[in-house]
C-alpha cells in the first residue's frame, strides 16, 4: 500500500448539539468531547491508495469517492488504521454483518451524527454556514455533476464541503424501530435541491447500498 498524502484534520472543540427529526418531530441533545474531523471528504485517490479500488461513477483523483457503502467506509477506516499502526476503531465479525465500536481506539472512524452536525455548524445556529452557492455544490450550480473537493468556501473551523457535493455516511443507525439497520447520511449532494443542503437535514440508506452521490469523511477521537 502506498498512501502518499496524509489526511488533513481539523481539531473540533467540545460542545453541545441538539438534533431533530422532522418526520417524528423529535429532538435530542448530545454533549460532545473534542475530536478531530477530516477537512475534506475522502477523495478517490486516497480511497484507491488504501483499498486498491476505484468504485466511483465519475473518475478523478480529487473528486470525492462515491459509490461506497457504509460497510466500505468502515472497512476503509480499519484498513488505514492498521497501515498507520493505530488501533482500529471497529470490531468486524467475518461470519456476519455485525460491528462493534471501540471508543477508546486511536484509529480512524466515521463521525457520529451529532459530531457531524456540530462540526458543520461551526459554532453557528443557522441552517448553513454561509451563502449556499459560495459553500456548496448543489443542483442549482453543479451542472448535475460531482466536483473536486475544496472548491467552495470552508466553514469557520476550516471544514470544506460539509454541505453539498456528496452526502456523508455517519456512524449512527437512523431509526431502528422503523428502518432497521439503515444508517444516517448528512450534508446533501450535487443533485439535491437547496433545501436538502442544510445542517439539520437527515437522510438514510441501507449500509450495503452504493449510490453515486454518497461518500464519507473520517474522524479520530482525542485521547483523554
Amino acid at each position: 500500500m502506498d498512501v502518499n498524502a496524509a489526511i488533513e484534520f481539523i481539531a473540533v472543540p467540545p460542545g453541545r448539539v441538539t438534533l431533530s427529526d422532522r418526520r417524528t418531530q423529535r429532538s435530542w441533545s448530545t454533549e460532545l468531547a473534542p475530536y478531530r474531523l477530516a477537512a475534506f471528504p475522502i477523495t478517490q485517490a486516497h480511497y484507491a491508495q488504501v483499498i486498491g479500488q476505484r468504485p466511483s461513477s465519475a473518475q478523478g483523483d480529487r473528486l470525492p469517492v462515491e459509490g461506497v457503502s457504509w460497510w466500505d467506509a468502515v472497512r476503509f477506516c480499519n484498513t488505514l488504521s492498521r497501515y498507520e499502526g493505530l488501533a482500529p476503531a471497529y470490531r468486524l465479525r467475518a461470519d456476519a454483518e455485525d460491528i462493534g465500536w471501540d471508543a477508546s481506539a486511536d484509529g480512524y472512524r466515521l463521525p457520529t451524527e451529532a459530531e457531524w452536525e456540530h462540526a458543520c455548524r461551526a459554532g453557528t445556529a443557522e441552517a448553513r454556514y454561509g451563502e449556499l452557492d459560495e459553500i456548496a455544490w448543489h443542483r442549482g450550480n453543479s451542472r448535475e455533476k460531482i466536483h473536486d473537493v475544496g472548491g467552495k468556501q470552508p466553514n469557520a473551523w476550516g471544514l470544506y464541503d460539509m454541505l453539498g457535493n456528496v452526502w456523508e455516511w455517519c456512524w449512527d443507525i437512523y431509526d431502528a424501530e422503523v428502518y432497521g439497520s439503515y444508517r444516517v447520511l448528512r450534508g446533501g449532494g450535487w443533485f439535491d435541491e437547496h433545501w436538502s443542503c442544510r445542517a439539520s437535514v437527515r437522510r438514510r440508506s441501507h449500509p450495503t447500498f452504493r449510490i453515486d452521490d454518497v461518500g464519507f469523511r473520517v474522524a479520530r477521537s482525542v485521547p483523554r
